[in-house]
């Protein structure tokens, strides 16, 4: 039996490290894109939960300040599959039956 998350446990990679890393370091996001080479629209996307998280991104973070790519990148995808399953009735796929 699968253990089944409930959506309201998934967080926006973008807003925990919002407030969970770049606040706590009181760096801005104009000095922080700079830093990391990127937008600062393509930072404050993210980190305001209108953008997902990338790899490249996620090795930005982990080289400056610490946090795993890998485990940055599962919470990623814990509240995109969240966000998903919010809406599976929606989808509208019968199970695949194999030609005999």
């Amino acid at each position: 039996m699968a253990l089944k998350m409930h959506s309201s446990l998934s967080v926006h990679v973008g807003g925990w490290l919002k407030t969970e890393v770049v606040e706590p370091a009181e760096v801005s996001v104009t000095t922080l894109a700079n830093h990391f080479g990127v937008s600062r629209q393509a930072l404050s996307n993210l980190l305001n939960g209108n953008a997902n998280l990338s790899a490249d991104m996620a090795i930005r973070f982990e080289k400056a300040f610490g946090v795993k790519a890998d485990t940055l990148l599962r919470m990623q995808t814990a509240y995109e599959l969240a966000q998903a399953r919010a809406h599976e009735g929606d989808i509208k796929v019968q199970k695949f039956a194999k030609a005999a």
